[in-house]
C-alpha cells in the first residue's frame, strides 16, 4: 500500500491529546474538535512514497503539521475528517508537511525545516517571559550546516514564527531556515525555557 507523492502515516496514540495524567489520575482538558492546540502532531510511517527519493523510512516517527490528523464541523454541524484521511485512523501526508523524522533513535529535519529551544528574558525591567526573536538552536538542515550555523548556536529569527512544539519533553519551535537571520555570540547567561508542564503529558502546541 503506497501512495505515488504522500505518505501515509498513522498518529501515535489518539488523533487528539485531550487528557493529561495527575498522579493516578486523568483530566479531560479539551472536549472540542476545533482546537488546533489539542491535536496530535506524532505520528509513524506506514508507508512512503513510490515517486520520489527520501530518507524517511517506513516505520519511522515523524513530527507532523496539525491539519493532518484535525477533525472538522461540515455546514450541517456533523464532525467529518479532513481532506487528508484515508481510513482506519490512516491519513496521507505531503512531504512539506513532514518537520523532523526519527531515524535510529535521532531526530533528523525534514526538508529545511529547523527547530529553536526559546530562552528565559533575563532582563527584569521587561514584563515579557521570553527573549523575542532569539533562541538556541536544537536541530539544524544542510542549509544552515553549509552557513555554519550548527546546533547549540544562539540565532535570531523573524517575528511570529514561534511555532510551538513539544518534543521529548522539551518546547521548541519549527522554522524554516530563511526565518534565521542571525548568528550571535553567546553571552553566558542564556536559559533555555522548559517549563514543568512540558514535562508532563500534556501536549499542547500552537499551529504550524
Amino acid at each position: 500500500m503506497n501512495s505515488l507523492y504522500q505518505f501515509i502515516i498513522k498518529p501515535i496514540g489518539d488523533r487528539y491529546n485531550n487528557e493529561i495524567k495527575i498522579k493516578d489520575k486523568s483530566l479531560i482538558i479539551n472536549s472540542s474538535i476545533s482546537d488546533h492546540n489539542f491535536i496530535n502532531r506524532t505520528a509513524e510511517v506506514i508507508s512512503i512514497p513510490l515517486g520520489f527519493k527520501t530518507k524517511i523510512k517506513k516505520g519511522d516517527t515523524v513530527i507532523v503539521h496539525h491539519n493532518l490528523f484535525r477533525r472538522y464541523y461540515d455546514m450541517k454541524g456533523n464532525s467529518v475528517n479532513g481532506s487528508k484521511f484515508f481510513k482506519d485512523n490512516l491519513c496521507f501526508a505531503e512531504d512539506t508537511q513532514i518537520f523532523l523524522y526519527k531515524s535510529k533513535d535521532t531526530w533528523k529535519t525534514n526538508l529545511d525545516f529547523c527547530f529553536i529551544t526559546p530562552i528565559v528574558e533575563n532582563d527584569d525591567s521587561k514584563d515579557i517571559k521570553l527573549k523575542k526573536n532569539i533562541g538556541i538552536l536544537k536541530y539544524n538542515n544542510s542549509t544552515l550546516d553549509a552557513l555554519e550555523i550548527v546546533p547549540g548556536d544562539l540565532v535570531g529569527f523573524k517575528p511570529k514564527r514561534e511555532f510551538q512544539f513539544i518534543i521529548d519533553n522539551e518546547i521548541l519551535y519549527c522554522m524554516q531556515s530563511n526565518d534565521i537571520t542571525i548568528k550571535y555570540e553567546h553571552q553566558g547567561n542564556e536559559i533555555k525555557y522548559n517549563p514543568s508542564w512540558a514535562k508532563s503529558s500534556r501536549r499542547i502546541n500552537k499551529s504550524c
